[in-house]
């Protein structure tokens, strides 16, 4: 495909599913150009101004906040954008985009963050189960060549959208940990926030949106948070590992729980073990290693065995617990949650960061309508509908981009359903 093709594939993707002009930067009492430039790679400090001059306040510029704030950034609102650490970050999940995914990143005008990050095109999933492997591809046999899956690093990937957003004139990106909420007569008014010195200040603006992620300490005052731990990822990297379907993540059904792997550049491979429970092997006394070396390294295919024993002798092996939280959200006027402050699932399907992106056109959408953010009344009219049209899109995408493939697959449910798949799939493929 050329490159010239691939530009008129985008451009006309764009035109079809976002027909809507950007409006130009509304008028601001300092001007743009005197807003001090984003400094990631040196996390300094940019304290934000105390007048109030924002349209929106983005609390955390991980994946969602800094696709957020390009997004409406490009749609003309100035934005703040207040990040707890605006360095690289160094994670072990949202390293995953699901085909959807990447549709909403062309939606958005952020493919191209994807590019220059060593990202590796994703086609479909290899499963495994007792030595017998099936080869899953998406069906994305009607769309343009270009729309694939994409997996990376997180912190390239969320670097180059912090960039592009700072490329904006009226998007702001300030380091500092916001504290609380600021509120008046029940409406959120703004943030007050810790600068990287230990200096408090207040940042005004008609609309508050937290994204600042799973360990969010904002999220108790904007919903009724529920949040469930089964099981616990651990993650490590593979060297030089030659999967044994290019361009697919495997899924192993190992024994108690599965195994991911997929490449996140082009020498490494990230291996994911879901190990059930609350209370897991610990790292530094060895017990994980031996853990994985004795009971999941065994139902690990050969090709990838010796690598996979290989890593675990390196170290550098981590955990995370996986949280799954349903969005329970609290209307609060001045006030939004979005992306994993808001709502969580297993990191196995892949689904996160899909799932946010399109939050993020719902909402864009949602407030393309209103010039301004100051009549309160209007903006939370305007957002109501945002939670009805989330469900619909999440049903969309997870059927059609995560789920779909491994259900429709020929003889994928007689050799995977018995332990992988919940009894609602099961249910529906009887009734087909």
């Amino acid at each position: 495909m050329s490159c010239h093709s691939s530009s008129r594939f985008l451009r006309r993707f764009v035109a079809s599913t976002s027909p809507w002009t950007p409006r130009p930067p509304l008028p601001r009492s300092s001007s743009p150009s005197s807003w001090p430039p984003f400094s990631g790679a040196t996390g300094r400090a940019i304290p934000c101004s105390e007048s109030g001059d924002a349209d929106v306040i983005v609390v955390g510029a991980g994946v969602a906040g800094a696709a957020l704030a390009y997004t409406l950034g490009k749609d003309g609102r100035r934005v703040h954008v207040i990040e707890r650490d605006l360095t690289e970050p160094d994670r072990i999940v949202g390293e995953l985009l699901q085909p959807a995914g990447y549709m909403k990143l062309i939606e958005l005008d952020l493919h191209d963050c994807v590019e220059e990050i060593d990202a590796q095109r994703l086609i479909g999933y290899a499963l495994f189960n007792d030595g017998k492997g099936i080869q899953l591809r998406y069906p994305l046999e009607k769309f343009h060549s270009d729309v694939a899956g994409r997996s990376f690093h997180n912190g390239r990937f969320v670097q180059k959208m912090r960039e592009k957003a700072s490329s904006l004139p009226n998007v702001q990106l300030v380091q500092g940990t916001v504290v609380s909420l600021l509120k008046d007569n029940g409406s959120v008014k703004g943030v007050r926030y810790k600068t990287k010195s230990g200096e408090e200040l207040n940042d005004f603006a008609p609309l508050t949106i937290v994204c600042d992620g799973c360990f969010s300490n904002l999220r108790r005052a904007l919903c009724s948070p529920k949040v469930h731990v089964s099981s616990c990822s651990v993650g490590f990297v593979l060297e030089n590992c030659q999967l044994p379907y290019p361009n697919h993540a495997h899924v192993i059904i190992a024994y108690p729980s599965p195994v991911a792997f997929y490449p996140i550049s082009s020498t490494e491979v990230r291996c994911m073990v879901d190990v059930p429970g609350q209370k897991v092997p610990s790292v530094v006394s060895g017990e994980m290693a031996d853990y994985l070396k004795t009971v999941v390294a065994p139902q690990i295919p050969q090709e990838m065995c010796d690598p996979f024993i290989e890593a675990v002798d390196k170290g550098n092996i981590r955990t995370m617990p996986n949280w799954s939280m349903p969005a329970a959200p609290l209307p609060t006027p001045g006030a939004f949650l979005m992306g994993d402050a808001f709502n969580m699932r297993h990191p196995l399907t892949g689904g996160g960061m899909t799932i946010a992106l399109s939050d993020i056109v719902i909402l864009r959408n949602l407030l393309k309508p209103l010039g301004s953010l100051h009549d309160s009344s209007s903006l939370c009219k305007c957002l109501e509908p945002f939670y009805t049209q989330r469900k619909d899109s999440m049903l969309i995408w997870g059927v059609c981009y995560i789920a779909f493939p491994i259900i429709r697959a020929e003889g994928v449910r007689q050799m995977f359903f018995p332990v992988s798949v919940p009894a609602y799939y099961r249910a529906a493929q009887r009734a087909r």
